[in-house]
């Protein structure tokens, strides 16, 4: 295909191969986790890899089941009652909508989620999966599903541990945590650690092993669901797109950081939506972009879709030949390898000096981690997103409302200043400096009247820095000229573009503003202010500074 670069072709194999290898273990071990078995994660790694890759935005980007995912894909499946036709109707539908959400170009406003959120949301995910791993450690499964029954199995399965599982646990978490780096970059951690539990599995038996693994190409499976559990999947299905396009777009940031290149976001949505669809259709679990998988692929050499691809297929060869040996890999391994994904989740680079940055994102990170922990990840993210921009509206607000009340001591340009000081207490100005956020809006008609008491004959507006107006800030407008025209003051505005000019008409909230109170700019309003209280606005431009002189602008 034209769209598919070959400029890098050696290095795209290499870093496919690669990047094939580090993820068996973890497409395994995430499958497992979820519920749908092995296979399940094997299939997804295959589809959502190469489907993505062939269609997405980000050339080195390598995807499938990441932990963020299976961690709510396990809800769906548990919530579901495992019913395959309705899980992987959610599947599907996730992978529709995330394919809408490129169509509407939605990639940029899915990257506005702050980043206190994101850190909370993803060391929220981890601690789950370390939670869900802990009592598989000590050769036990915990009742029920979600994080409660796992933490309130530990207890009991510490008590009363399988000693081989927990070796093999042990050795596995040993393997993951201090495998050596160089050796690394020709064998994986995670397949090492793989490798040698499965072999002291087969020779000390006792641990509970994954047992029966299918072989061969995946089914196709008829997605279906009946009118009462439509919403169920729709929520399901909402919950899944939105996690899959984060967590995929904040891995395309990374490989970005890395390769000096640009992805195309909606595109990438485009591709990780067929890509899940795709793998709905086949029992596969669902995928995002996987950082670490992406890091490794870059760093093998991987700079374009074909490494993706071959990922997929590396992946693929295993499904068909290898799956009777994944049979005998015991849960602990996985478990391990689990914990070290969950560990590595975990924001620990924000956490290590959120202590030196504001008090405020640390407590915003700690309320969407205790929420995604505890409730579940929409609400988390959902209350983290209003918490953080309510928070930001109320520092913007604060600070546009302090520098709203303008003293002739504040004015750069020397004319008018000079003009403002003449005016003494009779004339307040007032400078919205940019946009009007709707929370000092709310505020603003309060403000005006406690710098505009007193001594106070005429009020100028001034707009030259403001390009919009929305109708909170409007409506603000409108109560500050009914007070002032209650007050027997007189208020001018200066420097309305036409678009604001615009919305203040439309709303007819000038209405009992004289023609002439409109003024093209600063100057003009100070000039016409001094007149009306009786002092001249003449000044002597010999004395001002050079600038002075300079026409003021419209």
């Amino acid at each position: 295909m034209s769209f598919i670069n070959t400029s890098n072709l050696r290095g795209d194999v290499m870093g496919g191969l690669t990047a094939g290898i580090v993820a068996l273990p973890l497409a395994l071990a995430f499958g497992e986790a979820s519920g749908a078995g092995p296979i399940a994660g094997l299939y997804g790694a295959i589809i959502v890899g190469f489907f993505a890759a062939l269609f997405g935005g980000t050339g080195s980007q390598i995807s499938g089941p990441t932990g963020p995912m299976v961690v709510v894909f396990a809800g769906v499946f548990a919530s579901l009652s495992g019913n395959p036709a309705l899980v992987f109707a959610a599947v599907v539908l996730a992978g529709l909508l995330q394919i809408l959400f490129g169509i509407f170009k939605f990639g940029q406003f899915i990257r506005l989620v702050p980043y206190p959120v994101v850190s909370g949301f993803m060391s929220g995910i981890g601690v789950i999966i370390i939670a869900l791993q802990m009592a598989r450690l000590f050769g036990h499964e915990p009742e029920g599903s979600g994080t409660i029954p796992a933490l309130t199995a530990v207890p009991s399965a510490v008590m009363n541990p399988n000693l081989v599982a927990l070796g093999i646990g042990l050795m596995t978490l040993a393997i993951v945590f201090f495998w050596p780096k160089k050796i690394g970059k020709y064998l994986p951690a995670p397949l090492a650690a793989l490798t040698v539990a499965t072999i002291v599995s087969v020779i000390i038996s006792g641990a509970p092993i994954l047992g029966d693994v299918p072989t061969g190409l995946p089914s196709f499976i008829m997605p279906t669901f009946t009118g009462d559990t439509f919403f169920i999947v729709l929520e399901a299905a909402f919950l899944l797109a939105l996690l899959g396009a984060i967590d995929s777009l904040l891995t395309s940031l990374v490989a970005d950081n890395m390769t000096r290149t640009r992805h195309d976001s909606n595109k990438e949505l485009i591709g990780q939506g067929i890509g899940n669809s795709i793998a709905g259709l086949f029992g596969g679990v669902p995928g995002a972009g996987a950082t670490m998988r992406t890091v490794v692929n870059i760093r093998s050499g991987g700079q374009f879709k074909i490494s993706g691809m071959v990922h997929g297929l590396v992946l693929l060869a295993v499904a068909l030949v290898l799956a009777p040996v994944a049979s005998l890999i015991p849960h602990a391994a996985l478990a391990g390898i689990l914990v070290k994904v969950g560990y590595d989740i975990i924001d620990w680079s924000y956490l290590k000096r959120a202590h030196k940055g504001p008090r405020w994102d640390l407590a915003l990170m700690a309320v969407v981690l205790g929420l995604t922990v505890f409730v579940d990840l929409i609400t988390a993210v959902a209350v983290g997103v209003v918490l953080a921009a309510l928070a930001f509206i109320k520092q913007l607000s604060e600070v546009q409302l302090k520098n709203f009340n303008v003293a002739s001591s504040d004015i750069p340009n020397p004319l008018e200043r000079e003009l403002l000081a003449r005016g003494g207490d009779k004339i307040t100005l007032f400078d919205f400096g940019g946009p009007l956020s709707f929370g000092a809006a709310a505020d603003l008609g309060h403000h005006v009247r406690e710098r505009a008491d007193g001594e106070t004959k005429v009020l100028i507006l001034d707009f030259s820095r403001v390009p919009f107006l929305d109708l909170s800030a409007a409506k603000a407008v409108e109560t500050i000229i009914e007070d002032a025209t209650d007050a027997g003051k007189t208020l001018y505005i200066a420097g309305v573009n036409d678009a604001v000019r615009s919305v203040l008409k439309g709303l007819d909230v000038t209405k009992d503003l004289p023609g002439d109170h409109w003024r093209d700019n600063r100057q003009d309003a100070l000039e016409r202010a001094l007149k009306d209280i009786g002092k001249s606005s003449e000044v002597d431009t010999n004395q001002l500074p050079m600038e002075a002189h300079v026409a003021p602008a419209r």
